[in-house]
């Protein structure tokens, strides 16, 4: 007897494991430019994050009498916990994120495709606000210090000089947190009248976590998964252009600058957007099936990242909004469902009225 399970069907020729290692190779530029920046501190880090997954993965299977390793799901989990910590973050922190990750919020909901939220920002999330100092301390890139000095990413430059009432720019703002620039950024600012902070958020000469600094490699890996139709162009650029148009209009707000004020480029090559928007908002398993509903998906994300950055007091708001959006989805399913085939609207509301 044949089975068929109700709406809606995906088909596609990627089988899952190809469709998981094809999200590492995306990944990799991203990782492994961290690695150059902030050194082999950042290497252990991401290598202790893909273990304590891929162990806890094992672990849970052979209970279960389940080989599930055989997906990759657990190493990309891995893979995007390690990136979204601080190069010099203690081993144990992405241990505790990865278990977290894999056990509590993959297998306690049933394993791969039951889980209500992205695995590994929920792991992330819950050690940024378990060990808050160490995960808000950051380092420049190696080439940039003599020493991997402390350093504030933009993000939380900015907002701490708004914060005290400091108003200027963005360009100026960093100016005055004393945050360096490479020569290579001003020579492409003297070239194109863009601001060297800009220049160097968006190939990755800043500080902050190892995989989410060089916005131009995010974007590369994000391209190659549209490209092989892993995922859809209309989750990150609605969710990119949203949060840059509601930047652009109310941006300018905190600091007094009024309505249509405010920067685009440096907050959306900042902080965590861009691994967020390709690699994290775009999960199949978190967000809706369709279209529209990916699009509605798509602007709450832009909008609670907006909100977060610019009126809370987090400088990133990029996890938190995802996963705020992972909580809605079902409803958004609910009330955005597709078509059935051969439908007739007429039928519908004489459905609908007996």
């Amino acid at each position: 007897m044949r089975v068929v399970s109700s709406s809606p069907h995906v088909h596609s020729p990627l089988s899952t494991d190809n469709a998981m290692l094809w999200v590492v190779a995306a990944l990799l530029p991203a990782a492994l430019w961290g690695v150059f920046a902030f050194g082999f501190s950042a290497l252990l880090v991401l290598a202790v994050s893909i273990a304590s997954a891929v162990l806890a993965e094992f672990l849970l299977g052979k209970v279960s009498n389940e080989f599930t390793l055989k997906d990759y799901s657990a190493l990309v989990t891995g893979l995007l916990v390690g990136m979204n910590m601080p190069p010099h973050v203690p081993l144990y922190i992405p241990v505790i994120a990865s278990f977290f990750a894999i056990v509590v919020v993959k297998w306690t909901f049933g394993g791969l495709g039951a889980n209500w939220m992205n695995p590994a920002l929920a792991g992330r999330v819950f050690v940024f606000f378990s060990f808050t100092s160490q995960m808000s301390s950051f380092s420049l890139p190696r080439y940039m210090a003599a020493d991997a000095i402390s350093s504030a990413t933009p993000l939380g430059s900015i907002k701490t000089l708004i914060t005290s009432g400091t108003y200027a720019d963005n360009a100026g703002l960093l100016a005055k947190a004393g945050l360096p620039v490479t020569d290579f950024a001003v020579s492409i600012s003297s070239a194109t009248g863009l601001d060297a902070y800009t220049v160097d958020a968006f190939f990755g000469n800043v500080a902050g976590c190892i995989g989410e600094v060089s916005a131009f490699l995010l974007l590369i890996g994000g391209l190659v998964l549209i490209a092989k139709k892993i995922i859809t162009w209309h989750i990150p650029v609605v969710y990119l252009g949203s949060f840059a148009i509601l930047s652009w209009v109310f941006g300018g707000i905190p600091r007094g600058y009024g309505l249509f004020a405010g920067e685009i480029l440096l907050p959306l090559f900042s902080g965590g957007l861009f691994l967020g928007a390709f690699f994290m908002a775009t999960d199949w398993v978190t967000t809706p099936t369709t279209i529209k509903g990916q699009v509605i998906f798509a602007i709450g994300c832009g909008f609670f990242t907006f909100l977060i950055r610019y009126f809370g007091s987090l400088p990133e708001g990029v996890s938190l909004a995802i996963l705020l959006m992972n909580i809605v989805t079902p409803t958004i399913d609910r009330f955005v469902r597709p078509k059935k085939f051969g439908y007739v609207k007429e039928i519908r509301k004489k459905e609908e009225k007996a």
